[in-house]
């Protein structure tokens, strides 16, 4: 026997033997379950398609030699045979089409059932009798809706008492610290805080109005001190870089402008709804987006974010 085709045998009878040593001795095997027999079944057609293709190819290259009638075109007086579709390539060819219509339409249609299609159409459901049944909570069932929800979803990162645990992520109880601040102003920022694709340029972008040079690394500290203090009267220094960096976007008391820049003076539901929506990245790492959450459940956390920021 030709030591190719040897070789062949060996290498499916190994491959075959691989596949039943991996599926045959998992606890359930097959389990009757029809989508992993049709994949054990297609990988099995795969190992002797795929090694009865080499073998023969492979063999060809050893013997054959080119024949047949040239084509009138050539390049470069490379020249193409007018040879007819190797027989079996087209028998395997026209199988694989069959293969996947069938396994398509009657084997596993697309249409059939799903769990993850059943899951869906659960969550949609559950969704939608959740949202007619709370739309009209407001006040303090919204906070008590909110901190529920804080608990299941966001303690993980934010800890019970919502302080970042160690500093590993935000502390909700304030709006903003300084590392934030400076961090916001060197790299800028475009996490969609007000729903929209509105970037907040970095420090090349950013310049004092007053002196009309770009913001310095002084003005950045003085600045990021102010506005992590809550914008004290006292810090004369920091209210001027404010003024004249800031409040063209921020508005002259912190509180943002519509569509410009979000309220940096204290958390609002917009701003914490767009969080929770689209994610957010800062100093300490990047926060991932919660689209579980629906819409009533990201307004009651913003609720609760905003009571305990408020010490209430």
């Amino acid at each position: 026997m030709n030591k190719l085709y040897l070789w062949g045998i060996i290498i499916t009878i190994a491959m075959l033997g691989a596949t039943y040593a991996t599926v045959g001795y998992q606890k359930g095997g097959l389990n009757d379950d029809i989508v992993n027999m049709l994949a054990i079944a297609g990988a099995v057609a795969l190992v002797i398609i795929t090694v009865f293709v080499v073998i023969k190819y492979v063999r060809q290259m050893q013997t054959d030699q080119a024949t047949g009638e040239l084509a009138d075109e050539s390049w470069d007086n490379i020249g193409e045979y007018k040879n007819p579709v190797p027989f079996g390539w087209a028998i395997m060819f026209l199988g694989t089409i069959i293969w996947g219509m069938w396994y398509f339409i009657i084997g596993y249609p697309v249409d059939a059932f799903s769990q993850i299609g059943q899951y869906n159409e659960e969550v949609a459901e559950k969704n939608a009798k959740f949202e007619k049944e709370y739309a009209n909570i407001k006040g303090e069932k919204l906070v008590e809706m909110g901190e529920s929800v804080f608990l299941a979803e966001c303690v993980v990162c934010h800890g019970a008492n919502a302080d970042g645990i160690d500093g590993e992520s935000a502390d909700l109880n304030r709006r903003i610290d300084e590392e934030s601040v400076k961090y916001v102003i060197n790299h800028g920022s475009n996490n969609k805080l007000l729903g929209t694709e509105m970037p907040m340029p970095d420090r090349n972008g950013l310049f004092n109005a007053n002196t009309g040079a770009l913001i310095s690394d002084a003005e950045i500290d003085a600045v990021a001190k102010y506005v992590a203090n809550g914008f004290p009267a006292d810090d004369k220094e920091g209210a001027a870089v404010f003024a004249g960096v800031c409040s063209s976007c921020h508005g002259a008391d912190g509180r943002g402008m519509a569509y410009v820049a979000p309220n940096i003076r204290e958390y609002t539901s917009e701003l914490i709804v767009n969080v929770l929506t689209h994610g957010k990245k800062g100093a300490i790492g990047t926060m991932p987006s919660l689209e579980r959450l629906n819409a009533k459940q990201k307004e009651a956390v913003a609720a609760y974010v905003i009571s305990i920021s408020k010490g209430e």
